[in-house]
């Protein structure tokens, strides 16, 4: 019996749909004249937690850290017991088993420790579904493919499961005790990517809070050709006093003195280059998920988990392909399908999409189309299967318009134009000035009203001219601007930052390495970790726009952390790592020895830290901590939250601490308490055994304190 193992039930319903009759649906698993299909709900297994390794792990310890468990343990989720059992029995009828979790790193994984956790040694084939209609289902199902071909990608996933475990588990508990023993009642959540992600926003805060802004100076001339008039920018030379960080005019004496000389110089100006090139640009490539997310995120301000949200319900719908890609290539052998998606398209009720499809050429074959640039997945397009717009929410229809307007780009001609490029000399100065004449839209016809694809300030039209040609200068005028801060992050640009984390790493050496791997996380999820980063505190959104600001909490956890943990430089490194790992040239356990060491190595810096202290009443004792209010046995009482490195504790007064009567007179730092000796009661510090200092009792005052005339006196701080 060949068995199925769907990722979810609504991918084994669609499975079971394109296997011969007749199908009768049971309790778990669906029964068909080829075979059974099952499914799980996502990960039916879990990682264990620390206190299902040792039970002493469940009270949080800095003497336990770091937590390295010596086997990794999967636990059955409560949620999903039923139905595991269900799959492990099928597992034991089956002869022949075909994994059909999603095409991805964590799709992989998720059948197959199913596989491994009820020890399976039945041959197991793996079915790539990248679309979920009829055409593609059965497609997949006649090039079943040997599950080993994917076992590295299994062992990226394990890579990416286990490490985010030894840092998530350990480093979180090690800031959230130190933050707490300042003082603050809060959990500091430490995450391989969502802690450098946090910094990202924290760091730009300050950059904002830090900006001082400046005037600088943009010159312009206008000169006059005998076959038009053109307008000019300055060009500084290397040595040009001045001028800015940035190369821009910055001294107002010297534009002042720049603009003189223009306009009293009375020779003629030289065309010193002129340069005309074609340029062809070619089509834009089809969307991978971080893709659409940005792009949805500019257009209709939408957030990446909605985002997400929406095209996985596309994807269910059979509308769009599988949409948890960070692919924006095709396979060449699904041009074919070409005709019936845009005649689809062309009867749609849109008139862009309708009236673009019309304009459509499906002989074109893009850049898109490479098999070689395939993984186990490809971008996000239109299915064969006919939309009927008008049944889908206002959400659906903008992602499936942008899905589908960049899927009819690749059927429009490259984007043609002749670019200008001319040098003019003046009054020993240099101008430079560039024009564009667009000699075929092609594609870029379907984004014209974009902001983004509007020509840029310095292009403009230019007049005919030759190197050599003379011209005579006209006028010159200068703009005065001010420089801006940076913008703060919405969700859709933080997630093209963890896209594109090369941009912010520090190591220059690396930030180059870096450039080809798809930055930090995975396409599913980053806008699962920035919607976490706000549910827990950490950021809020503010503005029409909604702009992530972070909160005292955000910056608490990124001050009290090194750099190896707020930066991406590490982060970025072990994502290449990662992918190296799916293609064989990387370990697992390479890479686990790495992340264990690491893991000790900031283990033992975070002990030493210290926060700042978080409460009305520092404690007097140890001047490390502050007091608490807390229950116990008889009452109230104020403890100290270093506890039990610090014992200090005072009654309770009113939602006040009791102050101590007597101050240590030695160490200044502790109390003076009454204490029951063998040899009767004494007077000892409560900073023992640091301060050893004692003093007889004289009727329940320290004898130390008492003046000649047996009169009691206050003692410091008494």
């Amino acid at each position: 019996m060949r068995l199925f193992i769907a990722e979810k039930p609504s991918m084994g319903a669609e499975i079971a749909k394109c296997l011969p009759g007749p199908l009768i649906r049971r309790d778990g698993y669906i029964t068909t004249g080829a075979g059974i299909v099952t499914w799980g709900y996502g990960h039916i297994l879990r990682q264990a937690e620390p206190e299902e390794y040792d039970a002493r792990y469940g009270k949080w310890r800095l003497e336990d850290l770091p937590i390295i468990p010596a086997e990794w343990k999967l636990v059955i989720a409560e949620s999903s017991r039923k139905q595991f059992e269900i799959v492990r029995g099928l597992i034991e009828q089956a002869s022949e088993i075909v994994h059909a979790g999603d095409p991805d790193r964590e799709g992989q994984l998720l059948i197959d420790e199913v596989l491994d956790y009820v020890q399976n040694t039945k041959p197991v084939q793996r079915i790539l579904l990248h679309a979920l209609d009829e055409k593609s289902i059965k497609k997949a199902i006649a090039n079943l493919r040997d599950n080993r071909d994917f076992s590295n990608l299994k062992q990226s996933a394990l890579a990416r499961s286990r490490a985010d475990w030894l840092i998530g588990m350990n480093l979180s508990r090690v800031y959230t005790l130190a933050a707490q023993q300042a003082g603050h009642r809060v959990t500091l959540p430490v995450g391989r990517v969502k802690t450098p992600t946090l910094a990202l926003v924290v760091r730009r805060e300050r950059e904002i809070a830090n900006f001082k802004p400046a005037d600088y100076f943009t010159v312009k001339a206008d000169f006059k050709h005998e076959n038009g008039l053109f307008t000019a920018y300055w060009k500084p030379a290397e040595a040009q006093p001045g001028l800015d960080s940035e190369g821009r005019l910055a001294d107002k004496t010297i534009l002042e003195a720049l603009t003189g000389k223009l306009s009293g110089a009375a020779e003629a100006a030289r065309i010193a280059a002129c340069d005309t090139a074609e340029k062809r640009e070619p089509q834009r490539l089809p969307l991978s998920l971080s893709a659409l997310q940005v792009i949805a995120g500019k257009r209709y301000g939408y957030n990446p988990q909605n985002v997400l949200d929406t095209a996985q319900k596309l994807y269910e719908k059979k509308l769009t392909s599988y949409p948890r890609s960070d692919c924006d290539f095709l396979p060449e052998s699904q041009h074919s399908d070409a005709g019936v998606i845009v005649g689809n398209l062309q009867a749609i009720a849109q008139p862009e999409l309708a009236g673009w499809s019309a304009g459509a050429d499906t002989a074109i074959r893009s850049r898109a189309w490479n098999d070689k640039k395939i993984t186990a997945h490809h971008a996000i397009i239109p299915t064969v299967e006919p939309c009927d717009f008008s049944r889908l929410s206002d959400m659906e229809k903008h992602i499936y318009f942008l899905i589908a307007q960049a899927y009819l780009a690749q059927f429009y001609p490259v984007h043609l134009y002749s670019q200008t490029k001319i040098e003019v000399t003046y009054a020993g100065e240099t101008f430079t000035a560039s024009g564009r004449i667009v000699r075929e839209a092609g594609w870029k016809a379907l984004y014209a009203a974009e902001a983004e694809e509007k020509k840029e300030e310095e292009e403009s039209l230019l007049p005919v001219m030759a190197e050599g040609d003379p011209a005579d200068f006209v006028q010159v005028t200068a703009d005065k601007k001010t420089t801006r801060p940076p913008l703060r992050f919405t969700a859709a640009t933080l997630l093209a930052a963890m896209k594109e984390i090369h941009k912010y790493v520090k190591n220059p050496e690396l930030k180059k390495q870096l450039k080809d791997v798809s930055g930090i996380g995975t396409e599913a999820t980053r806008a699962t970790m920035i919607k976490e980063l706000g549910q827990r505190g950490f950021l809020k959104e503010e503005g029409k726009k909604r702009y992530l600001v972070p909160t005292d909490f955000a910056y608490l956890l990124i001050d009290a952390l090194p750099d190896d943990l707020t930066y991406p430089d590490s982060t970025a490194l072990w994502e290449r790592i990662l992918y190296d790992m799916t293609n064989g040239q990387a370990s697992l356990s390479g890479f686990l020895a790495q992340q264990i060491q690491f893991t000790q190595s900031i283990c033992r810096t975070a002990a030493r830290i210290s926060f700042p202290l978080q409460g009305e009443h520092p404690c007097p004792q140890c001047g490390q901590g502050v007091l608490q209010l807390k229950k116990g046995r008889n009452g109230n009482f104020w403890g100290c939250s270093r506890y039990p490195a610090c014992k200090a504790s005072y009654d309770d007064q009113n939602g006040q601490p009791q102050k101590p009567k007597y101050s240590c007179p030695r160490c200044k730092q502790g109390a003076l308490q009454l204490i029951n000796g063998k040899n009767g009661a004494f007077w000892g510090c409560t900073r023992y055994p640091s301060c050893r200092v004692t003093f007889n009792d004289n009727q329940g005052v320290p004898a130390a304190l008492l003046p000649p005339d047996g009169k009691t006196r206050e003692a410091d701080g008494g």
